[in-house]
């Protein structure tokens, strides 16, 4: 039924600044506004609950579910920046549409951190590559407590996902396929800002000439703000090329063509006064002599995980550990256990007189350590036998610390990533990747990069069998780009992790 009280529209008005403080009196006019009616349509959601849904010329624009309002998808899209964001794969989108939560295993942790919010927070879910919000949830926990859960367990609470009943309402309205469009004149400044910004603070003389892609992807897109995206395309400009010849018309820089169909930037004129007179955004100014935080292509670059085993005190092993104040389920590192054990040796006074390499085998230590048909056979062990056998027998455990991030600690070992080369029909193969992001890698950008550097199709799947965990296929047999791309790009995943334990698994 339509609805055009003005009253009603003033509660509701009253209600989503109180809710949403950042919006401007212009966005909130446009959510809703006084001279349009809003229809409103009584509907079960997805989950089965009752709903209120308001909708602005058949776009849902607000819904509401006991007596709180909440913003559609479609709102979002607008106001992409209105709710702390979240991310996760594309294949979880249909779980969600179907009535499921979002589990943490699937949310993508990036390396520049997850946004801080509260229990109870309402939140926006994103797909990977992709700005525009899926689904509006409530969080279960802090930031803090999911990192401490070591991101296991229900994260969000979905009141409503992209496909669902409420998004029947619509007859037209499309997810955006890729980020979230700005106007020309807003990407205009933008592309101007990062352009300026690179030229005073981030090109060097000596790096000249530089390619103009170089440019762009390693040092324009590293002063793009964080939340936004530049996109020439979407500028008046269309092209680089043509952005840059209308800087180099304003005498801002020169460009040469030095090698054919390849233009490079061959002088700055770092005292024209639009540099000089530019003014670093106040988010870049404090950190504007630190170290480069992104990369090339616009994302945050990569910061290697800390990767270290633990060990948990099982039932059989308490009593070994009884007397240094630990009991089961304790968590320690190696070096801790180490201590532990010889301290314990010691104090029992266990090291053998004759030979102090050996250890005398007392009951504690028979029990905890030896196996029923040795137990009658062994009365002395070496200290790095003795080592060798407690780490075996307790509780394997990992701890990986994430740039940014408290420390999350996990049961079992860390799986390495995993390749392997299938076989499909008419004897083509292809290359499967996963566990990606058990090391903090972005398993799209993987993808992505992959298939540019091979020009072959990538797809990312949901990981059979695991619930919220993905993969990446690619055509072909791609072990060497994969190798160079790890080993390259990737490098200090490896240097750290490899010195733990083994972190590639390939097989065919």
């Amino acid at each position: 039924c339509p609805l055009k009280n003005l009253n009603f529209k003033k509660t509701t008005t009253l209600l989503l600044l109180t809710a949403f403080p950042a919006l401007s009196s212009e966005q909130l006019s446009e959510l809703v506004p006084n001279r349009e009616e809003l229809n409103v349509v009584k509907l079960y959601a997805h989950k089965g609950d009752a709903v209120t849904v308001y909708a602005n010329n058949r776009n849902p624009v607000l819904f509401e579910l006991e007596k709180t309002l909440y913003p559609t998808v479609y709102t979002l899209w607008s106001y992409p920046d209105l709710l702390p964001a979240f991310s996760t794969w594309p294949p979880v989108l249909q779980r969600l549409a179907g009535g499921a939560d979002l589990m943490l295993p699937g949310v993508m942790v990036p390396s520049c951190g997850l946004p801080q919010v509260q229990q109870g927070t309402l939140c926006a879910i994103t797909l990977v590559g992709n700005r525009a919000p899926v689904a509006v949830g409530v969080a279960t926990m802090s930031t803090a407590e999911m990192l401490a859960a070591g991101m296991k367990g229900k994260g969000f609470t979905v009141l409503h996902a992209y496909t669902d009943h409420l998004c029947a309402l619509s007859l037209s309205a499309q997810r955006p396929v890729r980020n979230v469009c700005v106007s020309t004149e807003r990407m205009d400044e933008l592309l101007h800002q990062c352009f300026f910004h690179a030229l005073k603070c981030k090109v060097k003389k000596s790096e000249l000439p530089l390619l103009t892609s170089t440019f762009l992807r390693n040092y324009m897109f590293s002063c793009c703000p964080e939340g936004q995206q530049l996109d020439i395309k979407k500028s008046s400009y269309k092209k680089l090329s043509k952005f840059l010849q209308y800087m180099q018309q304003q005498k801002i820089i020169q460009v040469k063509e030095l090698n054919k169909g390849v233009e490079s930037i061959v002088h700055i004129d770092w005292k024209h006064s639009d540099i000089k007179s530019f003014v670093v955004p106040e988010v870049f100014s404090a950190v504007s002599t630190a170290p480069e935080s992104k990369c090339g292509d616009g994302e945050q670059l990569y910061h290697a995980p800390e990767i270290i085993p633990l060990y948990g005190v099982s039932t059989k092993m308490a009593p070994l550990f009884q007397e240094s104040g630990h009991k089961k389920g304790s968590i320690l590192s190696s070096s801790e256990v180490r201590h532990i054990i010889i301290s314990y040796v010691k104090t029992n006074e266990l090291v053998d007189e004759t030979n102090k390499n050996f250890v005398k085998v007392n009951p504690i230590l028979c029990d905890c350590l030896l196996d029923k048909w040795e137990q009658d056979e062994i009365s002395k062990l070496k200290w790095d036998d003795l080592l060798s056998r407690c780490l075996e027998q307790l509780q394997p455990y990992h701890q990986v610390t994430f740039f940014g991030h408290e420390p999350i600690v996990r049961k079992g070992n860390l799986d390495p990533i995993d390749i392997t080369i299938a076989q499909r029909s008419s004897n083509k193969k292809v290359t499967i990747i996963k566990n990606l992001e058990l090391y903090g890698l972005d398993p799209q950008l993987v993808a992505n990069t992959l298939q540019q550097r091979v020009q072959a199709s990538a797809t990312i799947n949901t990981l059979p069998g695991a619930k919220d965990r993905v993969q990446v296929q690619i055509q072909g047999n791609q072990i060497n780009h994969l190798a160079k791309l790890l080993l390259g790009k990737f490098e200090p995943t490896w240097t750290v992790s490899v010195i733990k334990g083994k972190c590639f698994d390939y097989k065919t």
